[in-house]
C-alpha cells in the first residue's frame, strides 16, 4: 500500500449533504426554514425565469417562496422541485374545508387534548375535522358531562405544552353550563393554558342544519320528555333503548359530509380551539 499518495486532509469540514428532492404536489405541507411559515402546496407558477410554489396555512392565508432548498418537511430539510411531467394537480379539500396533506401519516399525539360533552360531540367532530387534526397531532376526548370540570382540569394539570380546548354545550347566559365554566376560569393561571367555547344548542345533534336533513327546523321537545328520545320519537325513529338514540344519531351523523352542513355557531368554535391548541408557544 502506498501511503504516500495521501496528500493533506481537512478532516474538520462535515461532508457535504443531499437534501432529498421532494415534488411540490398539491397538499404537500412544507415549511419554509426562514421565516417559519408552514402551509400546504395550492400552486405552482414560473416568474422570472424561477419557479414560485405557493403555501396555504390552515386558515387559508397563502404566502409564496421560491421553489428550491430551503423547506422542512416532517422536520427533515429537503428541496422541493416542480412536479415531473406533470402539473399540480388540484388541492383536495378536507371535510372541514382546508386543504388536504397528501401521504402523510397521522403525528403522534401531543399532550394537548380538546374535551367536548359526550361520545357524539366526539364522533361529529372527528367527522369533519378528523383530517386535520391528525395532523396537527390533537386528540378529542369525550368527557361524558361536565358537572366536575373543574376537578378534571386540575386533574389534566394544564401548561405551555399541555393546552386544554373545552367545547361546551348550551353555553348560554344563565344556564347551568355557564356558572361552571365560569367557576373554573376563576383561576387566572389557566387562562393562558385552557380555552372553553361553547355552542347555544341543547345537544350538539342541533348544531346539524335541519336543511340537511331535509327538515325546515328541528321539532319542539317538551321539558317533560327527555331531549334526543323526544327528537327521535318526532321523526318517527325507534326511541325507547339506549342502543335506539344511538342508532339514530348514526342516521343523523351519516348525513353530514362537511362543514357545509352544520351552523357557523358550531365551526367558528371548533376552528378556534384547534387555533389555540396548535399556537407557537410564546
Amino acid at each position: 500500500m502506498h501511503f504516500n499518495q495521501w496528500g493533506p486532509q481537512d478532516l474538520s469540514a462535515p461532508p457535504k449533504r443531499i437534501l432529498p428532492k421532494v415534488e411540490a404536489l398539491a397538499g404537500v405541507v412544507a415549511e419554509d426554514v426562514q421565516t417559519g411559515w408552514v402551509g400546504a402546496v395550492v400552486r405552482l407558477e414560473k416568474s422570472g425565469g424561477m419557479h414560485i410554489v405557493e403555501l396555504a396555512d390552515r386558515r387559508e392565508k397563502v404566502r409564496a417562496f421560491p421553489l428550491g432548498p430551503g423547506f422542512l418537511i416532517d422536520g427533515e430539510p429537503v428541496e422541493l422541485i416542480a412536479p415531473v411531467a406533470t402539473a399540480v394537480r388540484k388541492a383536495v379539500r378536507t371535510a372541514s374545508g382546508s386543504v388536504k396533506v397528501a401521504d402523510t401519516r397521522a403525528r403522534v399525539a401531543k399532550a394537548s387534548r380538546i374535551w367536548v360533552e359526550g361520545k357524539h360531540d366526539a364522533e361529529l367532530v372527528e367527522k369533519v375535522w378528523g383530517d386535520d387534526l391528525r395532523v396537527e397531532g390533537i386528540v378529542v376526548e369525550p368527557l361524558r358531562g361536565i358537572d366536575d370540570l373543574t376537578a378534571a382540569v386540575a386533574d389534566f394539570s394544564p401548561g405551555p405544552y399541555r393546552r386544554l380546548g373545552i367545547l361546551v354545550d348550551h353555553l348560554v347566559p344563565g344556564s347551568k353550563e355557564t356558572r361552571i365554566v365560569a367557576n373554573l376560569m376563576k383561576s387566572a393561571g389557566l387562562r393562558n393554558h385552557v380555552l372553553v367555547v361553547g355552542h347555544p344548542y341543547v345537544d350538539v345533534w342541533q348544531a346539524i342544519k335541519p336543511a340537511t336533513l331535509g327538515i325546515l327546523a328541528w321539532p319542539t321537545v317538551p321539558r317533560s320528555i327527555e331531549w334526543k328520545q323526544g327528537i327521535l320519537q318526532a321523526f318517527g325513529w325507534p326511541h325507547s333503548t339506549a342502543e335506539d338514540i344511538g342508532l339514530g344519531w348514526q342516521r343523523l351523523l351519516s348525513r353530514v359530509n362537511s362543514y357545509a352542513d352544520l351552523e357557523p355557531s358550531l365551526l367558528g368554535r371548533v376552528e378556534e380551539v384547534i387555533d389555540f391548541l396548535t399556537a407557537p408557544v410564546s
